[in-house]
């Protein structure tokens, strides 16, 4: 497909038209909380708290009127989809104008997209590779707009890992429609979303093409949707029960029985969006934040401490080379590939990695809130490091991926 060119603008200009949108609308960060003195204050009681802990369902619906705005006016202002085809509503430019966008923005309290992520990091792309022009038109600008959320309808109770087993049934109609039933689970912000990706089965085989991929209207007649309770006290997670819901031809994603191809562009997607150095929480990752943390209630000259730290901070900076590489990639035109599991296969080891440092250096603190800043907080991390681990595809699995499919090993016998 050729797309448009659109004219690419001096990053000074684009930068200095940035920063006057953003200026106009929203507060600049105050300078002053970000002294020594407030940057680590993560305690029971300090604002910050809140970036650590999952929010309630409730909470999170409350907040969406002010993203939806925040996105409505990134479309309008041409900001929304920086480097998205022009024929689509983006602007057409170099990725790099997306990341300098990105880091002014953090210099404003703005909304911000950590609800969206599933939604314009794993769906939007999807659709814009496997996608009818049709639905690119219809679709992409109205989820950059934030008009539409999306949710990724994969993992059922009985097909994680193996996901080419799934059992929810898409059943063709005289007219032409599809019914589809059966539950999926593990749904990522199902209960925000307008709607949902769904790979179902619409043929008894043979593996792996028996499977097709819709978009479904998460508020369609036999939708149900319900959250699930995580330890870390969050519900981010659903499940979506589907009992003969009507989805239109129109909204098949490419062909039927082609919908394995599709799951797994969606999958290396969230694979690569998992493995970003922004996922997973503001600054949990920070070798300044980490310091501060051991300075203030460790032991700085502990052997064991400094030899943990060093292998931490090590992992850490392999895991952004490694981001680095495929961002570069990615700008040359290569779409996501098996090797992009090893960014996510790296965010959780260091996940694994922070929660087991953390929880030394914290000792009993981390479990009883004493009111202590840089404290409690850090248990919805540690609590919630285990899961990294599934998200996306097991590590096993994503390994074995590796394994086969880019090195070129055989199976095991």
């Amino acid at each position: 497909m050729s797309q448009q060119q659109a004219d690419v603008p001096e990053m000074d200009d684009f930068v200095a038209r940035a920063e006057a949108f953003l200026a106009e609308r929203y507060p600049r960060r105050d300078q002053q909380a970000e002294s020594e003195a407030r940057r680590f204050v993560w305690g029971e009681g300090s604002d910050e708290v809140k970036v650590f802990q999952e929010p309630d369902p409730e909470e999170e619906a409350d907040a969406l009127p002010a993203i939806r705005r925040w996105r409505a006016e990134l479309w309008d202002a041409g900001l929304a989809w920086i480097s998205g085809p022009v024929e689509y509503g983006g602007a057409g430019l170099p990725g790099r104008y997306t990341r300098a966008f990105e880091r002014l923005s953090r210099r404003y309290e703005v909304p911000g997209d950590s609800s969206l992520t599933v939604s314009l990091g794993m769906i939007a792309p999807t659709i814009l590779q496997h996608g009818t022009e049709e639905q690119k038109q219809s679709y992409l600008p109205a989820m950059y707009r934030g008009e539409q959320i999306a949710c990724q309808l994969f993992s059922e109770p009985g097909a994680g890992s193996d996901l080419a087993s799934v059992s929810c049934r898409a059943v063709a109609q005289d007219d032409g429609s599809w019914r589809l039933s059966g539950q999926k689970v593990w749904t990522s912000g199902a209960h925000l979303s307008d709607i949902g990706e769904i790979l179902c089965r619409t043929a008894d085989g043979p593996r792996h093409r028996n499977l097709t991929t819709f978009l479904v209207d998460m508020t369609a007649p036999g939708v149900e949707v319900r959250p699930l309770r995580q330890m870390t006290g969050g519900a981010s997670f659903n499940e979506v029960f589907l009992d003969d819901v009507p989805v239109s031809d129109g909204a098949r994603l490419d062909e039927v029985g082609n919908g394995w191809p599709v799951a797994l562009s969606t999958l290396s997607y969230e694979r690569n969006a998992m493995g970003h150095s922004a996922f997973g929480g503001a600054g949990l990752l920070s070798t300044e934040r980490l310091r501060e943390l051991v300075h203030h209630l460790g032991d700085p000259a502990d052997a064991t401490t400094r030899q943990d730290f060093g292998e931490l901070m090590t992992e850490l900076r392999v895991a952004r080379y490694l981001q680095t590489a495929m961002a570069a990639r990615a700008r040359g035109g290569s779409a996501p590939g098996p090797e992009v599991a090893l960014n996510k296969i790296g965010l959780s080891e260091n996940m694994d990695r922070l929660g087991r440092f953390v929880s030394g250096v914290l000792g009993g603190r981390i479990a009883a809130d004493t009111g202590e800043w840089g404290t409690y907080a850090w248990t919805s991390v540690v609590l919630g490091a285990p899961g990294y681990r599934l998200g996306g595809g097991t590590d096993e699995v994503l390994k074995n991926n590796i394994a086969r499919r880019t090195l070129g090993l055989p199976r095991a016998r």
